[in-house]
């Protein structure tokens, strides 16, 4: 394949700007018309707009999961999106966790809460804002990429400080009637993975999905797990206009949790387990239909509703006693003390209306965008209810639940957008967003004994502005700015504690700050991409996790509350550089190396932490990777290191709270390559090749309560087929 093949062949793969390519085939000509953003080698940025969505000054990255070597088996986040610069990544597979959590600047990455997660355009956790936890994301296998909006994503998506992730699945494979692609791995701790997929084209029908099986023993004992992942979608396309349809996404799953650690018993073998009763199930399921319309090449209209039922179920012997707790057969009674048993329901429908509009101004042509977010989420909660003293999962209990409560949220979020071309290479993006938001809390639970009625109604309404600059000093390089208001509400989660270890402040308050970024992008020909900016963003409020002391007993606990109001400042940076197409642009062979680096400086300025830094806030993430790759082999080495951080506001070093202490500094390396011919390839990896002892994440409930290692030394290897 010679070099300009290559080319179009990358350029249709990533969506970049409009391109007609002709191709001569048989005296046939046929158009070929690919459109959406700028990219390299894997990694790039959006366009002005896209869909009706607007992205002109704005931070933002493309991850292109197909060029990526990576373990997408086992969703390996730090592969997968780790080029994000500054991204910090909770590591929870040796849980059976493999939805990582993941944040940015410097907040809490567990599952992801201050982030606006979604597929395909909409929302995919539990709850907007009330619950916005995410247990389910589609594998790696099935999505074609990944963006991501940091900061100024608030304005058209949600008030979260965090920004956007959307993973946007593959899409429905052009002009053909079917395509059938298998894949399959195995590699260590037990794992099988079996990914399988069809789509195609029948006259104005389209239609594409997948099934997803993985097992896993678990790198700790009592760590088992096996999902199956599943997602459909039916497109009618009325017109060239005009294309409606529906997606189904579904998980089951059935995890066994080993428990946390204390740090005498992960000094002594991170692969230790403290429990063996532990399980968990979250099934999802998403059903979301849509319509697109473009009346115009200037307009366009997008409408899309979705309907989320799911759940979390969970039985374990719970947090009581911290990680140093064991569970032993009680010599008197010869059994196990009853676990306990919790049920999470939760639903919630979403419906947002987006419409965009090119017109001229001037001699320039400018867009506005705007819409619409009406959602509404129902959530039940039930726990604290006495459980078998049996290790399988069961959960039958005995007696009445210690809490039943039942919360929900109802939201309604205008939001306007437009993009004012100045000039030719400098457009002025202004922004606004008005939030009503309802929360009510109904329900009783059993405090030492006594019983407490919960009746709580919130109403408060909201506005976010923001204003966004870029300016493009050439034809692929732009200099942009921006700031925005950001607002984190009070969700589920901190009106009522999960378990007993934790407690409430009654007197909590919603937090609220802003966003702010400067920075310098592009890419020059095909063998640098780069974009390097510094952030400032002030969390006012901040809710955190501190230690507190019982006046009566002496004993530790930690208390969630409004901690002071934080800033987080830093730079981040992306450069690529392709050392073979910068010698020889026309070489079909590549060499890169690339370096995603963040220093984030993430502290408390008021309150009693004033100067203390905030917890989970690593200064330093760097990752620095060697990529070759030719038309049929392609093999990444990546080094990442990430600086050390807390537990806990106080910045203790050590406690007997499971949740509060020193999160060491760690350095991880992968490897990964795949070998393409025609229709088939292999891929093979090494995940943390150095065998390296560490952890992300110190938790005060599931699934620990304690220290929870990262997975050791594993291998993978595996076969792809596409069929058609």
């Amino acid at each position: 394949m010679n070099f300009n093949k290559i080319i179009l062949t990358l350029v249709a793969l990533a969506g970049l700007q409009t391109i007609h390519a002709q191709e001569n085939i048989k005296n046939e000509l046929k158009e070929v018309i690919v459109k959406g953003f700028k990219t390299v080698n894997g990694i790039g940025h959006m366009t002005d707009s896209k869909d009706g969505i607007i992205y002109a000054g704005k931070k933002n990255e493309i991850i292109l999961v197909d060029s990526l070597d990576a373990n997408k088996a086992i969703n390996n986040t730090r592969q997968i999106l780790g080029r994000i610069p500054g991204l910090n990544i909770v590591e929870t597979e040796s849980s059976g966790f493999t939805a990582n959590g993941i944040a940015t600047r410097g907040l809490n990455p567990s599952q992801s809460v201050e982030m606006n997660t979604r597929q395909n355009g909409y929302n995919i956790s539990a709850d907007i804002y009330g619950y916005n936890e995410s247990y389910y994301i589609p594998p790696m296998e099935a999505v074609s990429r990944i963006e991501m909006v940091r900061g100024a994503a608030s304005l058209q998506f949600g008030s979260q400080f965090g920004g956007l992730v959307n993973y946007v699945t593959k899409d429905i494979p052009k002009n053909k009637p079917f395509e059938f692609i298998t894949s399959q791995t195995i590699g260590s701790y037990g794992l099988y993975n079996s990914f399988n997929s069809v789509g195609g084209n029948y006259k104005k029908i389209s239609y594409y999905g997948f099934l997803q099986y993985r097992n896993m023993d678990g790198y700790r004992p009592n760590s088992q797990q096996s999902q199956v992942s599943g997602f459909g979608k039916i497109q009618y396309n009325h017109s060239d206009k005009l294309n409606f349809g529906v997606e189904y996404s579904l998980l089951r799953n059935k995890i066994k949790m080993p428990g946390g650690l204390t740090d005498s018993l992960f000094n002594a073998n991170p692969k230790t387990s403290t429990r063996a009763r532990n399980w968990l199930k979250s099934p999802w399921n998403i059903i979301t239909a849509y319509a697109d319309y473009t009346p115009s090449e200037n307009s366009t209209l997008s409408v899309k509703s979705t309907f989320l039922f799911s759940s979390r179920s969970l039985v374990w012997r719970n947090e009581d006693g911290g990680a140093a707790a064991t569970d032993d057969i009680d010599p008197i009674t010869g059994a196990y003390v009853p676990r306990e048993v919790g049920i999470e329901k939760m639903n919630n429908t979403t419906t947002e209306i987006r419409f965009s509009q090119n017109y001229s101004l001037g001699n320039q042509k400018s867009t506005f965008a705007g819409g619409v977010r009406q959602s509404y989420a129902w959530f039940k909660r039930q726990g604290g209810g006495e459980g078998t003293t049996n290790s399988d999962f069961d959960l039958s209990i005995s007696g009445d639940w210690g809490y039943d409560l039942d919360f929900s949220t109802t939201n309604l979020a205008p939001f306007v957008e437009n993009i004012i071309k100045i000039s030719k290479n400098f457009t002025v993006t202004p922004g606004f967003r008005f939030e009503y938001l309802r929360s009510t809390a109904k329900g009783h639970k059993e405090v030492e004994g006594d019983i407490q009625i919960t009746d709580e109604v919130r109403n408060r309404t909201f506005a976010l502005a923001g204003l966004g600059l870029e300016l493009k000093p050439g034809k692929n390089t732009s200099i942009y700015a921006n700031i925005s208001q950001a607002y984190r509400p009070i969700d589920y989660s901190q009106l009522e504690p999960f378990g007993i270890s934790s407690k409430i402040d009654p007197n909590l308050k919603d937090s609220k700050g802003f966003n702010s970024d400067l920075g310098y992008r592009g890419t020059i020909r095909n063998y640098l991409n780069f974009d390097i900016g510094g952030f400032y963003m002030a969390y006012n409020k901040r809710i955190g996790v501190t230690l507190a002391t019982d006046p009566i007993s002496g004993d530790y606990y930690s208390v969630r509350k409004n901690i002071a109001n934080s800033v987080h400042q830093g730079i981040e940076s992306y450069i690529e550089f392709n050392i073979l197409k910068y010698l020889n642009s026309q070489s079909s062979f590549g060499l890169s190396i690339f370096n995603s680096f963040a220093y984030v400086d993430a502290k408390y300025t008021t309150g009693e932490f004033k100067g203390k830094r905030v917890e989970a806030a690593a200064k330093t993430i760097n990752r620095v990777g060697l990529i070759f790759s030719t038309s049929k082999l392609s093999t990444t080495l990546q080094v990442n290191s990430v600086g050390d951080a807390y537990g806990d506001a106080s910045n203790a070093m050590s406690s007997e709270d499971p949740v509060a202490g020193y999160i060491p500094a760690y350095t991880v390396l992968d490897w990964s390559a795949s070998y393409k011919l025609k229709n088939f390839a292999i891929k093979l990896g090494a995940n943390n090749l150095t065998d390296k002892s560490y952890f992300t994440r110190r938790t005060d409930e599931y699934p620990g309560p304690g220290i929870i290692p990262a997975v050791g030394r594993s291998f993978y290897l595996g076969f792809t087929a596409k069929f058609q």
